[in-house]
């Protein structure tokens, strides 16, 4: 059989313009298949050979080599006939069949895809802000992305909080999650608190952590000054609480805005620290390096009340936002009070109207249109004609979202479970990232 795989490639490669060259390795296989011969007939006789070449299921020394020298020869004959530049009729991506072997088909190749990493406090309701600048790309890029999503309920305590309400405000955070688009057949959704691998790699990563790295924290400074001598560790140590979040999952990417990218830097740079210290040498790295997935540009929500500031769950006056389960009254009421300018016209390009800049971005993300649509629809209209146009819009956009917020809330059952999944998910893969940390730092694993 071998005999004529290799006279039938002899033949289809004759006439080429290196056809002694093929001659000659046809007559190495011969005299391979000759030795091999002897080989398997040398052996005792109470040895049965099996069909195939095998002797009791074991491969004898003579079919051994026969089909180490074939596939040699094989691949010779192939690059031979190719560099040749002639058309042999052969097709050299085809592997030689050996006797006791079958052809394998190929391996379906699978897309993997990227992980990503998400998640929001449980302070406050979620507002507007929080759905345009984050939420919305998320149901976006669940369809692209392996999305892991998730309510950072143990950042929530790094402030004073409310224990009564912090639950409640959990799962509120998660069926606002579900009822914007996000899918749990698709993406991952769980509370931060709920695997506890966070907690402890945040303590492993403290103690290769420069106190220094986190001194220079900018959002650390601003919130301290707030805090006064009531700061706490917890606050100073929330960026390694946060790295610790993202190196859990080895995500390649995490959604940030511009206020968070000196967050994902010190991810990277723990990781990296991580690395050269204890696993140098080991490949794929320990901790992968995270990278920025960037969120579209005017998709910054400001407050209603002041267009150089952030729209934010913590300020102290509500009328500063649009939450995201506020009633059609309350949306035209705070937009009919929100803070304007006096100035003729509506435009996106004045930088001394951060406010008109604000709403009509605002405007432009419900409605999916792009700035010249809305400058041609809204640069001549006043104030009093455009404040209602936005509330209307806001109302309509948001009424699927609450209708679907209202039947999520009323089955715990369906939240429960949908939580359940998640966590054990989730677990999985952090419980294999703490282990690799561990053993690689030196502990003695159970």
């Amino acid at each position: 059989e071998l005999t004529n795989q290799h006279n039938n490639l002899v033949q289809a490669a004759d006439g080429s313009a290196r056809g002694f060259e093929l001659i000659f390795v046809e007559r190495m296989m011969q005299r391979t298949i000759a030795r091999a011969a002897f080989l398997n007939a040398s052996a005792p006789v109470n040895v049965g050979v099996q069909p195939g070449g095998t002797r009791n299921g074991r491969v004898c020394n003579g079919t051994r080599l026969l089909r180490r020298s074939a596939k040699k020869t094989h691949a010779k004959m192939c690059s031979m006939s190719s560099s040749s530049g002639a058309s042999t009729g052969v097709d050299t991506a085809d592997t030689l069949v050996l006797p006791g072997e079958e052809k394998a088909a190929p391996p379906a190749k699978t897309e993997q895809r990227k992980r990503v990493l998400s998640g929001v406090q449980p302070t406050g309701s979620l507002h507007l802000g929080n759905y345009l600048g984050a939420i919305r790309n998320w149901v976006v890029n669940q369809e692209n992305y392996e999305s892991y999503f998730f309510v950072v309920d143990l950042h929530a305590i790094t402030l004073p909080h409310n224990p009564k309400e912090l639950a409640d405000v959990s799962l509120k955070t998660v069926a606002l999650y579900l009822a914007a688009g996000i899918d749990p057949k698709k993406s991952r959704i769980f509370i931060q608190s709920h695997v506890r691998a966070h907690a402890e790699l945040t303590w492993l990563l403290n103690c290769i952590t420069p106190m220094g790295w986190l001194e220079r924290m900018i959002q650390f400074k601003e919130k301290a000054r707030k805090q006064g001598e009531n700061v706490s560790v917890g606050l100073f140590d929330y960026p390694v609480l946060m790295a610790a979040d993202i190196l859990l999952y080895q995500a390649e990417l995490v959604p940030v805005g511009e206020d968070q990218t000196q967050h994902l830097e010190l991810a990277r740079n723990i990781a990296r620290r991580f690395n050269d210290q204890f696993a140098k040498r080991v490949r794929p790295r320990v901790l992968r390096e995270p990278r920025a997935l960037l969120v579209e540009s005017g998709a910054r929500v400001m407050s209603l009340e002041d267009g150089s500031s952030k729209m934010s769950k913590s300020a102290e006056s509500d009328m500063s936002r649009i939450n995201l389960t506020d009633d059609a009254a309350t949306i035209r009421r705070k937009i009919k009070r929100c803070k304007t300018d006096s100035a003729v016209g509506l435009t996106f390009d004045d930088p001394d109207r951060p406010e008109c800049r604000n709403l009509l971005s605002i405007y432009q993300a419900i409605t999916d249109q792009t700035q010249e649509a809305v400058e041609r629809e809204c640069g001549d209209l006043t104030w009093g004609r455009f404040k209602p146009l936005l509330a209307d819009a806001l109302i309509e956009h948001l009424e699927p979202m609450q209708s679907r917020y209202a039947e999520i809330m009323q089955d715990q059952a369906y939240l429960e479970s949908v939580l359940k999944d998640g966590a054990c998910a989730a677990t999985e893969i952090a419980e294999r990232t703490v282990t690799d940390v561990k053993k690689y730092m030196g502990f003695a694993l159970p």
